[in-house]
């Protein structure tokens, strides 16, 4: 009598993960991944030249149409979008300020001390620091600010394994479609943006 009720008991729960997790993909919005991050900054062209030179960024074509200062980066599988700012009162007042608590954009690294270098070569200036310890799959990370004083961590959180709290969640992972096509060196048509999206991540 108690294995049936055990055994109902476990039928029934199965049931409820099923019924949520049918629930959580027809309310899942159909989002593919992140497409850019919009930066105000005082000057383009300073912001431009960090975003390229410091974070390997490229800068790509904007749309004619529009028609105010700025300029579009992609690399990584993400862009940043920069905009001449109107009005400075939108930007952060103390460009050293630096604390790993406020407002940053982070990105994955797979070599983190030759980030480090080009840091220390562009002088530019960032606190280092390491959250957890072996067992806890211990995470490197640079902080520092753009030439606007908006911070940029720079990781290898790769090295922590994401767990949903809730086990009935799922997390779901960029596919390649997601990327834009890219137009490549010596290629002027896209009849095949598949090969192009490879070739890119192969570059």
């Amino acid at each position: 009598m108690e294995k049936e009720k055990e055994k109902e008991k476990k039928g029934n729960e199965s049931m409820e993960l099923e019924k949520k997790k049918k629930c959580d993909e027809e309310s899942r919005a159909p989002l593919m991944a992140l497409n850019h991050v919009s930066r105000l900054c005082r000057d383009v062209n300073k912001s431009l030249e960090f975003y390229t030179k410091v974070l390997g960024f490229v800068e790509t074509e904007r749309p004619a149409s529009l028609d105010f200062d700025g300029a579009w980066l992609f690399n990584y599988g993400v862009g940043i979008h920069l905009v001449q700012v109107k009005d400075e009162d939108k930007l952060p007042s103390n460009t050293d300020h630096l604390d790993p608590m406020d407002n940053h954009i982070s990105f994955q690294c797979e070599d983190m001390e030759a980030l480090e270098k080009r840091l220390k070569e562009v002088n530019v200036k960032y606190i280092k620091r390491t959250v957890g310890d072996e067992k806890d799959a211990a995470i490197d990370q640079l902080f520092f600010n753009d030439p606007d004083g908006f911070m940029v961590e720079i990781c290898n959180c790769e090295n922590l394994e994401l767990k949903p709290r809730d086990p009935s969640d799922a997390i779901h992972l960029p596919r390649d479609r997601h990327a834009p096509p890219v137009a490549l060196p010596g290629r002027e048509d896209h009849e095949d943006d598949a090969a192009a999206r490879v070739a890119q991540n192969n570059f």
